[in-house]
Order: structure tokens, then C-alpha cells, then sequence
């Protein structure tokens, strides 16, 4: 698919993130906005996966390990098709299929449940072995948050990663990418427990290790190639990105890491992630209906 037309679907994606969140009135905005763009790049441009059929075993597999960013995976699979655009505003309320992290017994189309960090490396390798074992063409992709990867379970995963399977199934069809978007619930990542030199640890694991600007869909789409290329083993991406990417008030602050905009901050939000001026809103809004209805959606909700 055409660079400009995931930057499209990718900015679509975005609004419903803030839409819902607000709706929610809880949840996180920061990590959303800053992996969306390579949630979008996987599904819409490399996995191979049937919304009608969220079973189909050649299915490939995206486990979104930073499973509180999971908001990025729902507005991805209902542009998708999984499901309608309306449950997106059933996000965290009881009985919804949308939790507040991702739950596999819920929603179909969703891999593993990852609200606990740092578990997804290890279930990735696991499913990546399987497939191999099996002579499965099933690829599977991995997302890591950098906060997450402070957990040491990913380490003993990582140490594990380009060993197993070896030599006749080594897991050349697991690609792992880290959101490195560099803030985490507390703070940014270096005051609380520093990463670096993250590159040459992966490395020295005996990773492939690709650093890519992680908002360049064409950065990922090459990236990704590259991955797919390397068959011995897997690869790990160093996906640099920007906590609420889009949103002014939200860009690299540590306070929207978790927490649900107002809905006049949603709307401010909206019309700064589709590019619009404050003189040029109304007009704009004239024009585009579909937006249109959202704002006054979210004026509601402040009326309440």
C-alpha cells in the first residue's frame, strides 16, 4: 500500500484514539498516538490476516507487548473491518469487548493479552517457534515499549530470541520492534531507569538491529523488508518515535502517558492531528462531515 495512503489511514486512526479515549474518560493517549503508525504499517501493509475470518490459522500475528496502548490496535482493526466504528466508544466500559488492555477471550482479532509488561516477547517467540516446527508460513511481529522493555523477563527472552529453534527452525519469521518514544508512566525513560546503550545490548545478543525513524512509513516499510529478508533468525527494529505524536499539549510530556483528554482538549486534539488552523476549523468542519459529527459528539459530552 502507498505511503501516503497509510499516513491516510493512520491519521484517521488517530482521531479515533482521542475519540475514544474521551468517551472513556480514562486510558492512554501518549503511547497510542506514538505506535500507531507502525500498527498501521503491519496491518495494512505487511500482515496477512482476514477480518472475516480473525481464525484463519495462515493468519499472520501481531502481539502488541505495551498492551496499554492497545486503543492503536482497536482503531486499526475497526478501520480494518474487525468490527464496526461505533464499539470504539464502548472502550473500558463493563462488558465490552474493548478492555482497557487487550484480552484474547474477548475480542477476536486480538493475539495475547499483554495488560501485564514485558510478557509479549516471550509469547512471540513461542508462536514464532511453532510455526517454524510446523513448516507454517505464519510471520509474526512483536511491538515492545521502552519503558516495558525495563522488565527482565524481555532480557531473558532477548538472550533466548536468535538461539532458539537452531539450526534447522531458528525464528527468521518473528520481527520485534521497539516504540522507543522515550517516556514511560513516571517520567522519560532515562530518569527512571536508562535504556541505553539499548542497540549494542540487542546486539549483543546476536540481534540484526535496524534503527528507523518510526513515524517514516517508508523507514518501516524497507525496515520491515529488511526483517522479512533475514531468514536465520529474527530482527529486532529500533523505532524512534514521539509520546502523542500529533497532539501539541501531549508531544513528549509524561503526563498524557495515561491519561484521557477533556473533551475540549479532544476536539483541540482532533483539529491538530487533521492539520487545521483555529480560523480555518469552521469552514472545515462545514465540509467534513464525518468530523463534524464527532466535535459535536464530544461537545455533548462536556454538557453532561
Amino acid at each position: 500500500m502507498p505511503d501516503a495512503r497509510l499516513s491516510s489511514i493512520a491519521r484517521e486512526c488517530r482521531v479515533q484514539i482521542i475519540r475514544m479515549l474521551t468517551h472513556a474518560g480514562s486510558g492512554h493517549p501518549g503511547g497510542s498516538l506514538s505506535v500507531i503508525d507502525l500498527v498501521v504499517s503491519i496491518m495494512f501493509g505487511r500482515m496477512r490476516h482476514d477480518p472475516a475470518r480473525p481464525n484463519w490459522p495462515e493468519r499472520d500475528r501481531l502481539i502488541l507487548s505495551k498492551g496499554h496502548a492497545v486503543p492503536a490496535m482497536y482503531a486499526a482493526m475497526a478501520r480494518a473491518g474487525y468490527f464496526p466504528d461505533e464499539r470504539l466508544l464502548t472502550l473500558r466500559k463493563l462488558g465490552s469487548s474493548l478492555q482497557g488492555h487487550p484480552d484474547r477471550t474477548a475480542l477476536p482479532g486480538i493475539e495475547a493479552a499483554t495488560g501485564s509488561l514485558g510478557q509479549g516477547l516471550s509469547i512471540s517467540l513461542g508462536l514464532a517457534l511453532g510455526f517454524r516446527l510446523g513448516d507454517k508460513p505464519n510471520r509474526v511481529y512483536c511491538i515492545l515499549g521502552d519503558g516495558e522493555i525495563q522488565e527482565g523477563q524481555v532480557w531473558e527472552a532477548a538472550m533466548a530470541g536468535p538461539k532458539l529453534g537452531q539450526p534447522a527452525h531458528g525464528v527468521g519469521n518473528l520481527t520485534v520492534i521497539l516504540d522507543k518514544n522515550r517516556v514511560q508512566l513516571d517520567d522519560f525513560v532515562t530518569k527512571i531507569l536508562d535504556l541505553e546503550p539499548v542497540v549494542q545490548k540487542w546486539q549483543a545478543f546476536g540481534w540484526p538491529v535496524i534503527e528507523i525513524d518510526g513515524h517514516d512509513f517508508d523507514q518501516i516499510g524497507k525496515a520491515l523488508d529488511q526483517a522479512q529478508a533475514h531468514t536465520g533468525g529474527p530482527t529486532f527494529i529500533v523505532a524512534h518515535t514521539v509520546k502523542g505524536k500529533g497532539v501539541s499539549f501531549m508531544e513528549n510530556n509524561p503526563e498524557w502517558h495515561g491519561k484521557a483528554p477533556k473533551p475540549a482538549e479532544a476536539i483541540t486534539a482532533i483539529r491538530e492531528l487533521l492539520g487545521v488552523s483555529t480560523p480555518a476549523w469552521d469552514d472545515y468542519l462545514a465540509k467534513d462531515r464525518a468530523t463534524a459529527a464527532i466535535v459535536a459528539e464530544l461537545s455533548a459530552l462536556d454538557k453532561k
